[in-house]
């Protein structure tokens, strides 16, 4: 078994709970959405560049630059088969392994093995033009060491977000975030509305690469 890694490199973690930590990333190739301002599109094709790594050589990638976190993103990773063997190995190399995923695939299977990484699961607001696809049947699988994220681009977007946290409960059973979609609504916008609807847990969450780097480098 070989994984398409369209990518694999160390920076920091620009989102998230360990938002501002270093972390291994490893990004694979192909994504089952097309969400409207999706910014690895180059990395969701089938046929996108890839180089093809066994589980093993990830592992061996992780560990060579003594970094502990690893974040394994995409596109959308758990469109490949045997992610259950390849956290396993990390988590026994040492590595604390945390999955972003769009939320349109079920985590169970992950969520349930001995050897457990993290999740952080988007919930796609209408103006992804994905919230059909969205599985809220994942949030029976999570846990104070996972994150439901919403990315936000209008007020429109914002309140179907207080909907869903309130109707899942999410406050009391994971980590909540609220991230802008970059460019499109100002952070203090958000602001203004956890403030309103009284959204108490709820974070405001900046994406912390686009800050420091050119918001369209990859490898960051």
């Amino acid at each position: 078994m070989k994984y398409p890694v369209a990518e694999k490199f160390t920076s920091i973690n620009g989102e998230g709970q360990k938002a501002g930590e270093s972390a291994v990333f490893i990004r694979f190739r192909g994504c089952n959405l097309n969400c409207t301002y999706c910014d690895t599109k180059w990395a969701n094709s089938a046929d996108a560049e890839a180089e093809f790594l066994t589980a093993e050589e990830i592992v061996a990638y992780a560990d060579s630059t003594g970094i502990t976190n690893v974040t394994l993103t995409g596109g959308e990773p758990l469109l490949q088969p045997e992610m259950g063997r390849l956290t396993d190995l990390l988590i026994k190399s040492g590595h604390c392994v945390e999955i972003e995923t769009n939320g349109s695939i079920l985590i169970g299977e992950l969520a349930e093995r001995q050897l457990r990484p993290s999740f952080t699961l988007d919930y796609k607001l209408p103006d992804s033009g994905m919230e059909g696809s969205m599985l809220t049947d994942n949030y029976r699988y999570i846990t104070g060491s996972d994150t439901v994220k919403f990315v936000s681009g209008s007020l429109r977007d914002l309140e179907k977000a207080a909907v869903i946290i309130k109707e899942y409960d999410l406050i009391n059973r994971c980590r909540v975030y609220i991230s802008p979609v970059f460019g499109r609504i100002e952070p203090a916008d958000i602001v203004d509305f956890i403030l309103r609807e009284r959204l108490n847990g709820v974070r405001l969450q900046l994406q912390l690469h686009k800050f420091i780097w050119d918001p369209e480098k990859r490898g960051v």
